[in-house]
């Protein structure tokens, strides 16, 4: 195998991954396709944007990690029925019953900023 081809292998597994880093430093690993989920990620990875995580494939997030860890179990969700048809059931109950009322007015606004787009 030629070391381009070795070059070319390598960076596409990396870029299949982000990390996404919490202000109090926990990190979340997800899948690219999960985070893009979400417009504010979608533009800071985007491969033509000039920002510094798009090279590094790393968003610092300015939430606390329990509700990034939630922002990433909603992207997870939403990007595995994303394309999902008129009439499947999706089980909105898996997710909504995971959700601690404590952090639900503060998951609201992370998930605002992160630019969640709901159905």
């Amino acid at each position: 195998m030629s070391t381009q081809t070795q070059a070319n292998n390598h960076t596409g597994k990396s870029d299949d991954w982000v990390k996404l880093v919490s202000s109090d430093g926990y990190s979340f690993l997800v899948k690219r396709n999960v985070a893009m989920v979400s417009g504010t990620l979608k533009t800071m990875l985007s491969a033509d944007s000039p920002f510094r995580e798009a090279l590094a494939n790393t968003c610092t997030i300015s939430e606390r990690a329990v509700l990034v860890e939630k922002v990433c179990e909603y992207m997870a969700f939403k990007a595995q029925y994303e394309n999902a048809g008129p009439k499947e059931e999706i089980p909105l109950n898996e997710f909504t019953e995971r959700i601690p009322p404590e952090v639900a007015l503060e998951l609201l606004l992370a998930a605002d900023y992160l630019e969640g787009e709901t159905r």
